[in-house]
């Protein structure tokens, strides 16, 4: 039988895109280990015949002493299960693989970006001098004839092509996590009034403030909606906007911050269109979830987003940061209940032609097989 370990850095990430992923492996034959910080889903996944390792990654911290346990731990993991391939997910999981990698031998290592994300679109002093290290790194790890480093859209692939980071025979584009269409579905809840929602953690860079100030020039000019925030903070990334600031929004009577819901299937039939105005992603799972249950989208043009939202064909993409595009674009939407419509289900028809989970699990078993024995 052969034998995998995801090393993930929390495993709620983990439940919400690789779960299925970890299922078809099993089904495939594979034992599956998940290296990870373990919280209330531990029970959960075991149940799934996933065996479980807890990892205390912290994703923010600097702290040398703690971070050398971290990759001592990968270490020490994979030398003892022994396994066939290693699939790490994340940046620092993916760094953290790769140092390891010095201490232990196995078949083959796929590396999973979910985007690049901070470390090489951040223009901050920390994040430049992460960029020159982690470059470096890839360059060397990609020599193996062993690797595969997986990207989630072409716009990455063009940035690690640009820093020289390989010629891309090991590089493999697969668009996301996939999204069970059976589990997202379209059903219309009616409203009083149209729902915009966000659907994201509340970052900075995902275009928090610019829906809000969307919201709120709508509210301003009398317009009948409701716009709603939905996801709680990330501590651990350096993009999240303090509670504070999101409460200070909501005193204002433009956006409601409705936190993480458990149950996004509801939310999606009570929304009446997506406002995601994100500076850059590896692929959002949250728009192809929306997208399945027939939802038009309005997403500034960047990297991920555009991968799903085609312009004035499923929704609508605007010019980054161009705040008075991206309210036009929201407003014609909620004049519009039949484009709403007609867009809505070419989103649906899109997600089942091209980003079922049953279609990324087969393109990353794919690559495994490239790698394994």
């Amino acid at each position: 039988m052969k034998k995998i370990i995801f090393i993930v850095s929390e495993d709620w990430y983990f439940v919400s895109h690789r779960l299925h992923l970890a299922t078809t492996a099993i089904n495939n034959g594979y034992e599956v280990t998940l290296l990870s910080r373990a919280s209330k889903h531990q029970e959960f996944i075991r149940s799934l015949g996933i065996k479980t390792i807890n990892w205390p990654l912290e994703r923010r911290s600097l702290n040398p002493l703690r971070e050398l346990i971290s990759i001592y731990q990968i270490v020490h993991k994979v030398r003892s299960l022994k396994p066939n391939l290693v699939h790490a997910v994340g940046i620092k999981p993916i760094i953290y693989t790769a140092l390891s990698k010095l201490f232990f031998s196995v078949d083959g290592v796929v590396l999973a970006l979910g985007g690049l994300g901070f470390i090489f679109r951040s223009r901050r002093v920390s994040a430049k001098i992460l960029r020159i290290f982690v470059v470096h790194l890839f360059r060397l790890l990609l020599a193996s004839s062993n690797i595969r480093l997986i990207i989630q859209n072409r716009d990455d692939g063009e940035i690690l092509k640009n820093l020289n980071i390989s010629k891309g025979e090991k590089i493999r584009l697969i668009r996301g996590a996939g999204v069970s269409v059976k589990d997202f579905f379209p059903k219309k809840v009616q409203n009083d009034k149209p729902l915009v929602i966000l659907p994201a953690r509340m970052l900075w860079d995902k275009g928090v403030e610019d829906f809000v100030n969307c919201a709120q020039r709508c509210i301003t000019n009398k317009i009948s909606v409701q716009f709603v925030l939905i996801g709680n903070p990330d501590l651990h990334n350096p993009e999240s906007i303090p509670e504070a600031q999101l409460k200070q929004w909501v005193e204002l009577g433009f956006v409601e911050w409705w936190g993480e819901q458990d149950n996004m299937l509801k939310i999606y039939h009570m929304a009446d269109l997506v406002c995601f105005p994100s500076y850059h992603e590896g692929l959002p799972k949250a728009l192809l979830e929306a997208a399945s249950c027939e939802l038009p989208i309005v997403s500034y043009d960047v990297s991920g987003c555009r991968e799903i939202v085609k312009d004035n064909i499923n929704g609508f993409l605007v010019p980054f940061k161009d705040e008075h595009a991206l309210y036009d674009a929201v407003l014609e939407l909620l004049e519009n209940s039949s484009l709403r419509r007609k867009m809505g289900k070419i989103s649906r028809k899109m997600v089942i032609e091209e980003f079922t989970q049953e279609k990324i699990a087969s393109e990353t078993i794919r690559v495994w097989d490239e790698i394994s024995k």
